[in-house]
């Protein structure tokens, strides 16, 4: 597993008196007249930047980097960014501006990386809430899942430190609370990704179940690791049976107000591998489907956090963790299972797995006393289709969480979508011989027609469920998110939860 070497820090100085390898400005786009560190950077190179920023060269558009090597002075290189317009400018922006600065860093070979803090020098934004996304964004940016190669063509360069630097030293005390913040949930989306990118035959059941128990140990959270066949979920194993790889349901418990009866469930989809079953999936980019356990790594990433962050709620983590495999053992198309809520299912396509193993978890969370139940699964190949990776799809019974989760979220640059459950989306699930079928089989509204689906299970507790099927995996880094996992959406339950 990665660990961040990059070390954050804040300082109370002068820019033109730090001495660093690289030293990071900013300018907004369409914007002629340079102010701030900017001018000073511009001062100290002879008038260059204006020069730039007037002809057009310096755009300012969000993202933008432009190099200079200094003659003279303490800083060796200064990079500008551009923030993009400034009526647009918000922490996300913030966030993307780091992660273009820390991968022009890696690039140059600097180890000693100097930033004002983007947004709090210039008034816009809130100086903790902007120190705070420029960590995430720095940190985030710079992740590289190792790998497991022998020899590599480039060996990868190690950023020493990240210093957020102002000559105000009213400002050194936001900023240091916002860069602690950051840094520690930036570290939890980057492990949620690393397990997301973890090969299959490594990250099995067992092997994500034992690492649970880890963190539920270091972080002094209450663990249970249970047999889904012994303890009833029928739901779960039906799923499970067909691999060779023994099921297990973890469940990390946090009391961070032990007198209030509230408890928040997070229930993450933990399919370690996912062939289809029967129903077999195309072979093309099936080697992608280890990744649909990212929901299971989100609120693992989740739970590790909250020892730290103490917020004043009870908070119950619980993740259901198989393989989809096809067997001669494997539940087949037509079948008909049980569950722990002991509803029975028509299992009409063994490729929607990820619901019926969800079934018995909500079912599990409710039998531990959840009274708000938050599931996150990579659910539904059509939540691509409607959203792409742009957005994660939600869908409840409950409009204030909805609202408030996609508030949040918005927040944290992890934008989310609401979609409609409705009757007509359930009154497609039923079925002649069982409570319920675990697909229409019509192909349409799939990421309603599962949330419809596990709607049965939730009953009227409130819920809200968050299919992150194409928002937890790019096909192309963008910003401060890498080809691959992304860890979505760690820091949308984070501040979920503290705020």
């Amino acid at each position: 597993m990665m660990g961040v070497e990059m070390k954050i820090r804040v300082e109370h100085k002068s820019l033109v008196d730090f001495k660093c390898d690289l030293l990071a400005v900013n300018v907004f786009e369409g914007e002629k007249k340079l102010d701030g560190a900017a001018a000073a950077a511009d001062r100290a190179l002879g008038g260059l930047v204006s020069r730039l920023v007037r002809s057009g060269e310096i755009t300012g558009k969000l993202g933008e980097t432009t190099l200079f090597h200094l003659g003279a002075g303490r800083a060796k290189k200064v990079v500008i960014v551009g923030l993009g317009k400034r009526d647009k400018f918000d922490l996300e922006a913030v966030r993307t501006a780091a992660s273009a600065v820390i991968k022009k860093a890696r690039e140059v070979r600097a180890k000693i990386v100097a930033s004002i803090v983007h947004g709090a020098s210039c008034g816009c934004l809130d100086q903790r809430d902007s120190a705070k996304a420029l960590v995430e964004g720095s940190v985030l940016g710079v992740y590289k899942f190792p790998g497991y190669a022998k020899e590599k063509e480039t060996p990868d360069f190690q950023i020493r430190e990240l210093v957020l630097i102002d000559s105000d030293a009213k400002k050194i005390k936001p900023f240091s609370a916002g860069a602690k913040l950051g840094l520690i949930i930036a570290e939890a989306e980057n492990h949620a990704r690393d397990l997301v990118n973890e090969p299959s035959n490594k990250m099995t059941p067992t092997a994500f179940a034992k690492l649970a128990q880890h963190i539920a140990k270091i972080n002094g959270l209450k663990f249970v690791s249970l047999d889904p066949k012994r303890e009833g979920m029928e739901a779960l194993w039906a799923v499970a049976k067909g691999s060779s790889e023994p099921p297990r349901l973890v469940a990390l418990e946090y009391r961070g107000n032990p007198r209030s009866k509230e408890k928040i469930a997070l229930i993450g989809k933990g399919i370690t591998f996912d062939s289809g079953g029967i129903s077999l999936k195309s072979p093309k980019r099936m080697d992608e489907m280890k990744s649909d356990m990212a929901g299971a790594a989100a609120v693992l990433g989740t739970m590790s956090l909250l020892a730290d962050l103490k917020p004043k709620k009870n908070v119950i983590g619980v993740i259901p963790l198989t393989e989809n495999m096809p067997s001669g053992h494997a539940t087949k198309p037509g079948d008909v299972v049980g569950s722990l809520s002991g509803y029975t299912i028509e299992v009409t396509n063994t490729d929607a797995e990820g619901r019926m193993i969800l079934a018995d978890a909500i079912t599990y969370a409710k039998k531990r006393g959840a009274t708000k139940l938050i599931d996150v699964a990579t659910l539904t190949g059509g939540c691509i289709t409607a959203l792409g990776d742009a957005a994660t799809g939600i869908m409840g019974n409950d409009q204030a969480l909805l609202d408030r989760i996609i508030e949040v979220g918005n927040r944290c640059g992890q934008r989310l979508w609401q979609l409609p459950i409705y009757d007509e989306y359930k009154n497609a699930l039923k079925s002649a011989i069982a409570d319920i079928k675990n697909t229409s089989g019509t192909g349409k509204a799939s990421p309603s027609s599962g949330a419809s689906f596990l709607a049965k299970f939730v009953g009227e507790t409130p819920w809200a469920h968050l299919d992150i099927a194409g928002t937890a995996f790019l096909d192309k880094a963008r910003g401060y998110l890498p080809e691959g996992a992304t860890g979505v959406p760690v820091r949308t339950l984070i501040e979920f939860l503290v705020s």
